[in-house]
């Protein structure tokens, strides 16, 4: 079983074509990373008005339960500093994420 994950993000000033190219050259350990987390047809639109980031994922009944894991996973840190100075962070370099309650659905 999946479900859908929606979160935000949000890019600084003057980086949109950075963060375009950093993902179109996306390392493949990181993309098989998330897809061993369970993680799948994972995409990030962009609201250029305001550089608010919007994800989106599926995500498998066990992703939520070893998030932590991921978010302790070399990889996924070194891809972190990678983009920290693109992306509003924390002080982990992870992103500041705001996930989205869902209000609609049609299949």
């Amino acid at each position: 079983m999946t479900d859908k994950v929606a979160f935000t993000m949000k890019l600084k000033p003057n980086v949109i074509d950075k963060y375009k190219r950093r993902h179109d050259e996306i390392w493949p350990e990181l993309v098989a990373l998330i897809r061993e987390y369970g993680i799948s047809d994972y995409s990030i639109f962009l609201d250029e008005s305001s550089l608010t980031l919007f994800a989106v994922q599926k995500v498998s009944a066990n992703t939520i339960s070893s998030n932590d894991k991921l978010r302790e996973n070399e990889i996924m840190k070194r891809w972190w500093v990678h983009m920290a100075d693109l992306m509003e962070t924390n002080s982990d370099n992870s992103p500041v994420t705001h996930p989205l309650k869902l209000v609609f659905h049609m299949d």
